[in-house]
Formats: C-alpha cells, structure tokens, sequence
C-alpha cells in the first residue's frame, strides 16, 4: 500500500510539473502594431485614414518582414488586397476614405519562422451619424402590447429553490422557474439576494447567446443589488449532461426558427421571457419599489435595450455591444448585427423573414427607450460590429452615455465594467 500511495504521489508531481513546464504563454511572441493617424479612430466623412503598422520581436521592430494586407468597409469584401516589405520593420498603409458615416477595417498578416501572426483594426468615420437600414412596422407598439397582454395571461408559476451550496456567508441563491409564454413553458435563472433583511434595488442580467448552463452570478449582490441572471431556452441548469447536449443540437442556430413568421418566431417567447423577469423581480417583498435595472452584453445587451424599450418598470439600463441591431445592414452593403442573418443575401432573404426580423430587431426597441442608459462598444468588434451597435445607440432618444473602447473586440475592460456599475449605483441611490 506504501508503495502505491507512493506511486500515486510521484505520478501527481509529474502530471503537475509537466503542465506548469507548458503553461501558454499570455503573450505573443511576435506582435503587430496598428496605430492610428488618430487616437480616438474616428475621422470625418471623406477624410482619409492611415495606419502605421509596427512588426515587433521582445518589443523591437523586425528588420526585413513583408506583411499581406487586406482593407474595405468592415465585414465585407475588401477593395484592395497587396503585400508590403517592411525593411525595418515599421510601414503605413492609407486605407481610404467613405463618404457616407460607417467603419473601414484593415487586416493584416505576416510569416515569421514558419508561424503566422495576424491583426486588424477598424475606424469610423461619423460614427455617431450612423442612422440604421431597418424598417419600423406601422403596428409595432400594437404587436408588443398585445403580446405582452396576452403573457400577462400566463400564470408566473414561480418554483424558487434555496441552494445552501451555492450560497455565500452574505448571499443566498435561489434556483428559480417561472412559466412564461404558454401554459408548460419555463425560463429558468439564478436569484442572488443578501442576507441583511433590507430592501434593495433589483437587477436582471440576461445572457449572451448560445445553448450553455448558466450559473449563478453573486457579484452584482456585493454592488447593493439584488440580481437574477437567466436562460433563454427553457433549460434547467441541473439537466443531465446528456439531455443537455441533446438540447444543445435541436437549437442549433435558435435564431432563425420561425424566422419567417413573426407571431410564432423563436424571439418572441425571449422577449417576453425578459417581461416575465421583471414581473419576478418587483414581486419580491425585498424589492426597494424604486429601482428596477437590468444589464447584460452581446445577446445579454440586446435584451437590456428590448426590455428597457417594452417594459416601462425598467428605471435604468448598461447595454454592452448589444447583437441584435440593424440586421438588415446587409442588404444595404454595410455590416448587419450579429446573428448575421442576411449576411449571405440569399439566404434567409425572404419577405417574410424581413417583416419578421423588423418586429424583433433592436433598433426599433431602441427607438422606444425613455430611460437613461449607459452603453459601451468597441471598434474591432467582428460579432457585434460597431456599425449595428451604433445604429441602435443613435437611435436612442434618452439621456444616454457611451463608453467607447476602439482596441475592444467582443469583451470589455474591467475599467469599463466598474464605471458601468458605479454608474448604475449612482442612478439608484447605492452609497
């Protein structure tokens, strides 16, 4: 038995070595380096815009290196594609100009002993000029408040389950299903509250896109709120892994069921789900009667700007690079918002498909919003491209704020998070 319990340790010292001998490195070893002509990465309509490019190794520009290139209005197909000899490592490339507000991108590429490193980087110009392509149905308003009147229908059903081994020293967590959109329909999410018996602003976080499980987030607790995060697919996050992955193949590419019909479309229940959220929320006896928030980012922001713009409880909203916006950009040769449903313009581009997508696209929501809000985006941003998430921004006629991050892709900055939530507890009282 010694000797076993021998053998088992050296294997785990081993196995513990050799990975701490193979951690990745959080660095590139070569780096390519887009600068600007101007810090902010905006430029005026027909102006045009360069771009110095630095090939760096430990820092130090690489003597000699050829990069490939390519440049065009973002997410599209690039005007012009070439190579440049960089003899010391450092170049510039004009990459144009536009004469209508939009984004322009660069990518670039170089081989290095036989790796190949890439970067990009878009600009604006105008950004904030942008104005969206999508059409606004006549009946909108009708559509949604009769949808809205006809979940109010819908008994909330709610199961609330107390999980003491997800809890924390300060936080209880509840598993909770509520019904919502037909009799023997469920949402599931995650209820943090503290433990101090006093009342709270409450906040509802929905999530980004995919078919995962979620967890519960208790973050938001430790910020003075009391928080539910959700699901969109009727998924319990206790379901056995094999029914899961089941699930996960039935709603492979969820965002186009009943695309073409806009009563029985896939979104509809989700839009509805984030009613139902904040009909659980202000039902609380912890709620403070006062403040109702939600935030989320990607789908998550998506659906922060739909229930600020269908549910008039919402006092205040954080939207990060919302998906969902614009998504006929495509058809107007300019990028759409991600799922990128037109993207190829032959498919899915149907009349019904076009009427549908008007009633769920987030810029008409946005249009609807009453309420102040903080928004963040990022310019290189290829899921959310930042000519949709700025489409919806502009659309806004409420008191709004917009961090801008031009270096961000699908993510944000820590620092970008914190003032989002300072900002939300500025609005809500929270010292």
């Amino acid at each position: 038995m010694k000797i076993i319990h021998k053998l088992v340790l050296l294997i785990f010292f081993l196995s513990a070595n050799t990975k701490a001998q193979n951690t990745t490195a959080p660095i590139k070893l070569i780096d390519i380096l887009l600068t600007t002509s101007h810090p902010d990465w905006n430029y005026k309509l027909n102006e045009e815009a360069t771009v110095k490019i630095s090939v760096l190794r430990y820092g130090s520009a690489v003597e000699n290196v050829e990069i490939e290139y390519q440049y065009g209005p973002e997410q599209l197909a690039p005007e012009k594609k070439g190579t440049l000899k960089l003899t010391h490592g450092i170049g510039e490339i004009n990459i144009g100009t536009m004469n209508t507000p939009g984004f322009r991108q660069l990518k670039v590429q170089t081989k290095i002993d036989g790796y190949v490193y890439k970067n990009e980087i878009k600009v604006g110009f105008a950004p904030f000029e942008i104005q969206p392509t999508v059409k606004m149905p006549n009946d909108f308003d009708r559509f949604w408040e009769k949808a809205k009147a006809e979940n109010s229908k819908i008994p909330m059903d709610a199961v609330i389950t107390h999980k003491p081994e997800l809890s924390t020293p300060t936080v209880d967590v509840y598993l909770v299903r509520l019904q919502n959109y037909k009799l023997g329909h469920y949402l599931y999410g995650y209820l943090s509250k503290p433990k101090d018996d006093k009342k709270h602003p409450v906040l509802f976080n929905p999530p980004g896109a995919g078919v995962k499980k979620i967890n519960p987030i208790t973050s938001y607790v430790d910020d003075g709120f009391i928080s539910f995060n959700t699901e969109i697919h009727g998924v319990s996050p206790e379901t056995n892994e094999t029914d899961f992955q089941e699930i996960r193949k039935q709603l492979t590419d969820y965002w186009a069921i009943h695309l073409e019909d806009k009563d029985n479309y896939y979104y509809k229940s989700v839009y509805l789900g984030c009613v139902r959220a904040i009909d659980f929320l202000t039902s609380l006896p912890e709620f403070d009667q006062k403040n109702v928030v939600v935030t989320g980012g990607s789908q998550g922001g998506a659906l922060t700007m739909v229930t600020a713009g269908i549910d008039k409880r919402v006092n205040y909203i954080a939207a990060f690079y919302p998906a969902l916006c614009d998504n006929s950009g495509y058809l107007h040769d300019r990028a759409g918002g991600w799922p990128h449903m037109f993207s190829d313009k032959h498919k899915n581009n149907s009349p019904e498909k076009l009427q549908t997508m008007e009633y769920y696209d987030v810029v008409n929501f946005a249009k609807k919003i009453k309420i102040p809000g903080f928004y963040s985006a990022g310019y290189n941003d290829n899921t959310c491209p930042p000519t949709s998430t700025l489409s919806a921004f502009n659309s806004v006629k409420a008191p709004k704020e917009i961090v801008i991050t031009p270096i961000s892709a699908h993510w944000r900055f820590g620092e970008t998070n914190a003032q989002s939530i300072k900002w939300l507890q500025q609005k809500c009282g929270i010292e």
